[in-house]
């Protein structure tokens, strides 16, 4: 059962629209979007149909990140202004926040979140790595308290702490032990089909 169905809704639409807005649309939307900027943090649209803007993200991380040498920034609780443009994908835009704070950490540690306010509640949908956040924004508008994005570790489950060579052992141990569990249930059935052919000879014997 589905928890937030109008938050599924939105992001489906959101990828719809993104199929088939056409130039005028994108040029129309641009000019909306600018007009009801407050922080003069507008969109610019090229003449190829590409446009630049900026978007926010805000930094919550659980735990503290690995750095290199230098002296990293603090990023965690912070709010961070990125300009980008609509060809940039939510993996693209992972890779510019780790390099901007210095984290060494593998891009694929990380997931963009978009945070929707409907109805006087929060939704937070994470985004696949082909998204495009500035087209979000577009689309949404400027106004935060209508969406943002957040940055967050991937919520990985109880085998992250394990190595490879260690899941891969597992892996052999559960193939073994599925085996020998098929080995038994067949010697089971055997023994059963022995017995019960035993029986029907006995029973067609002549009294």
């Amino acid at each position: 059962m589905n928890l937030f169905p109008h938050l599924i809704q939105d992001v489906e639409k959101d990828k719809e629209t993104h199929n088939y807005l056409s130039k005028e649309e994108i040029k129309e939307k641009v000019h909306k979007y600018n007009l009801a900027v407050t922080d003069k943090l507008k969109m610019t649209l090229n003449s190829n149909g590409i446009y630049t803007g900026f978007i926010k993200v805000q930094m919550e991380l659980c735990k503290p990140s690995q750095t290199s040498g230098k002296l990293a920034p603090s990023s965690n609780g912070c709010m961070n202004t990125l300009h980008i443009s609509s060809t940039n994908t939510v993996g693209e835009v992972i890779e510019a926040l780790l390099k901007k704070f210095l984290v060494t950490e593998s891009p694929t540690k990380f997931a963009l979140y978009k945070r929707c306010h409907r109805e006087d509640q929060v939704y937070a949908c994470k985004l696949s790595d082909r998204e495009h956040p500035l087209f979000l924004r577009l689309v949404a508008g400027p106004r935060t308290d209508t969406l943002s994005f957040v940055l967050r570790e991937h919520e990985f489950g109880e085998w992250e702490a394990f190595s490879l060579p260690e899941l891969q052992n597992f892996l052999r141990i559960l193939d073994k032990e599925e085996d020998e569990q098929l080995q038994s249930l067949k010697e089971r059935y055997a023994a059963y089909r022995h017995k019960l052919e035993e029986a029907l000879s006995e029973a067609w014997k002549p009294g």
